[in-house]
């Protein structure tokens, strides 16, 4: 396990190296100090208030290890392990598995696996892809994780009820053991539910929202049934916690990141935010801090009641393959973007470029390289030829994928989130735009109390 800070470089943002039009100069993003100071004061109230629980869980090591326990019992006699959830609640150990296992895990032989189970995460309703996914699972060998923080998430629960009959059916009485509930400590359908059935829970806490809630049993117990060092991931937390504690702008890189995308989009009108991983392992990192960024930040409100319709677009992309699709609209298009590559140092495997053609080709200058190399002077390269064209970008060094960098980039965006929300002066903890088209599905659906929606539907 290689323990070693991701790194965070900026230069490609400043007026020195993209110019003035397109740049910030360095005295207008430090001399937003007193600001950060004031946004630092208040985001600490809230945390010291209660009202904000995912700062405090890198150091939740005690419960991280009770989870590994439990998860070494349920995989027992597993060959998968199926999660039920959507959003916050599949989207983190999604990206854990694919970033550690890499995302073609599935498809190992159960020896490459060491024997552990597959992970399957039905994010989506589809009807044909949930179907086919129940035809290719044995449900005497599933186990069925049902994630929901409320219990009262249509599409989860749906899932749920159907996992439910198609486990039953198959094991009679007994199929409660396949199952594991992970929901608030005390209240809602799913906690009556599992009460009532007999199922194994783990709590999400009442005051982390699905978003930041990766590093709870929601991300952490279907990482731990596949191996994934859970105790690692919160190091790379914590450590990172430590790192930021500071409000000084000079050693916080979470929130100089957040000054630097708050400037880019009110001062500079440049509302997008492009996050380009050079590993397909980490693509699924770049989908969970798209849902991070813009639930977070997306709102009509300010916490003062004021209309301001805020909020930066995430947009993911795949280095190298998005060279070959965005790129181009990213080096001449409208210079309205702030593209952040992650790098990678060191993969943790590579192939060396062969030669095995007997005559010459334009390709003579591949062999001797590796496909490691091949990718990181592509990642390289590109960003100086937007740095070339105006157009700023940042990069976000890591040494190696692992349990403990994973962990790290976590807590950074979501620290950089928290905080700028609070540079907005709206609510990064809500997402009060999602609930009418939940309240108008409820009504269409038959939903006792949700008739009204139904009706206004017909006008």
């Amino acid at each position: 396990m290689i323990y070693q800070d991701i790194t965070y470089e900026y230069y490609g943002v400043l007026e020195d190296n993209i110019g003035k039009d397109q740049g910030l100069p360095s005295e207008q993003i430090f001399s937003f100090q007193s600001r950060v100071d004031e946004a630092h004061r208040r985001l600490m109230d809230r945390k010291e208030a209660g009202e904000i629980g995912f700062m405090d869980l890198p150091e939740k090591e005690v419960e991280a290890r009770a989870i590994i326990e439990m998860a070494r019992e349920k995989r027992k006699g597993m060959d998968a392990c199926l999660v039920l959830g959507i959003g916050g609640s599949s989207l983190g150990g999604k990206a854990l598995r694919d970033a550690v296992k890499t995302p073609l895990y599935n498809e190992m032989p159960p020896e490459k696996r060491n024997g552990l189970p597959r992970l399957y995460f039905a994010e989506n309703i589809d009807p044909e892809s949930f179907s086919e996914l129940l035809e290719i699972l044995m449900p005497h060998r599933t186990l069925v994780v049902v994630i929901s923080k409320s219990g009262g998430t249509a599409e989860t629960m749906s899932q749920f009820l159907i996992a439910v009959d198609w486990l039953k059916k198959a094991l009679g009485n007994g199929y409660n053991s396949h199952v594991v509930a992970i929901t608030d400590p005390e209240k809602g359908a799913l906690r009556d539910i599992a009460r009532e059935e007999g199922f194994e829970t783990l709590p999400i806490p009442p005051n982390v929202g699905g978003r930041f809630s990766v590093l709870t049993p929601v991300g952490l117990f279907p990482a731990a049934v596949i191996g994934i060092d859970i105790v690692s991931l919160l190091k790379g937390a914590r450590d990172m916690g430590k790192r930021c504690a500071s409000p000084d702008l000079k050693e916080n890189p979470a929130y100089l990141n957040a000054v630097i995308h708050y400037l880019f989009d009110v001062e500079k009108k440049k509302p997008l935010s492009v996050l380009m991983p050079y590993a397909d392992s980490l693509l699924s990192l770049a989908d969970w801090y798209r849902q991070l960024y813009a639930e977070s930040l997306g709102k009509r409100f300010n916490t003062e009641g004021e209309e301001v319709f805020c909020g930066p677009t995430p947009i993911r992309a795949l280095g190298a393959t998005d060279q070959h699709s965005q790129l181009q609209l990213y080096m001449e298009g409208p210079f309205d973007k702030v593209i952040t590559f992650i790098k990678v140092g060191r993969y943790r495997r590579d192939v060396a470029i062969p030669y095995p053609l007997a005559y010459e080709t334009p390709l003579n200058y591949l062999p001797g390289h590796s496909l490691g190399q091949l990718i990181g002077f592509e990642q390289f390269a590109t960003s100086r030829a937007l740095r070339h064209n105006q157009r700023p970008t940042i990069v976000l060094g890591v040494e190696e994928i692992s349990e403990y960098t994973l962990g790290q980039l976590f807590y950074f965006y979501e620290l950089q989130v928290a905080f700028q929300g609070q540079l907005y002066g709206v609510d990064p903890f809500d997402q009060p735009g999602v609930e009418l088209g939940k309240k108008l599905t409820y009504g269409l659906m038959g939903r006792e109390g949700y008739e009204k929606y139904a009706e206004d539907l017909g006008e």
